[in-house]
């Protein structure tokens, strides 16, 4: 897809190669600014949506109570304001996306199995695509197998600390039951002996 020629203000005539180039040149951004202002833009749809929500959780729908058309109006008013910009939101982040998509297609993806560690159902550490790992990452490599196996016994743990504490409420729930049905018992007897 290219770009039509940019034109000059002042005729009409579109400018030589040299002045699209520096006319341009504001709006060549690097990879990483892409993505902080996708970021952000991310950030922003969060923002509103959570915006919206507040809106509608607020709002009071004209179900026979009385309400006030004027505050009605205006809240549906910045509903469809919030709305609004949300799909603009929307947009920029669909451009963002696009134009990373573009920078991105002459590189060569990573496979995933490469970025994350990886361990087989037996225990031991998936050595095919190994080859091309350095020394450095095997030791990465062990050093989060590691952390992940006091991960798992730390996780472990805290699973028998629950459980144990269920069972210790589950017992508070019984004794407050039964002291519910003690009080409801002397009481009913209160009541009959006057």
């Amino acid at each position: 897809m290219t770009t039509p020629p940019l034109v000059s203000a002042f005729g009409g005539q579109p400018l030589p190669p040299q002045q699209q180039q520096a006319a341009q040149a504001p709006w060549d951004v690097n990879m990483a600014s892409l993505c902080r202002i996708g970021q952000e833009t991310v950030q922003d749809i969060v923002l509103r949506t959570m915006e919206i929500s507040q809106l509608l959780r607020n709002m009071q729908l004209p179900n026979g109570v009385t309400y006030h058309p004027n505050t009605h109006q205006d809240r549906l008013g910045k509903l469809q304001e919030h709305l609004r910009s949300l799909s603009v939101l929307f947009r920029k982040l669909r451009l963002v996306y696009d134009k990373c998509n573009d920078s991105c297609t002459g590189m060569d993806p990573i496979p995933p199995e490469l970025l994350i560690p990886f361990v087989e159902e037996d225990g031991s550490k998936h050595e095919d695509r190994s080859t091309a790992y350095s020394h450095s990452a095997t030791e990465e490599r062990r050093e989060i197998l590691e952390v992940n196996k006091g991960n798992k016994i730390m996780m472990d743990w805290n699973w028998k600390k629950m459980k144990k504490l269920k069972q210790k409420n589950q017992q508070l729930k019984q004794v407050m039951d039964q002291l519910r049905n003690l009080i409801w018992e002397i009481n009913s007897m209160l009541a009959v002996r006057s």
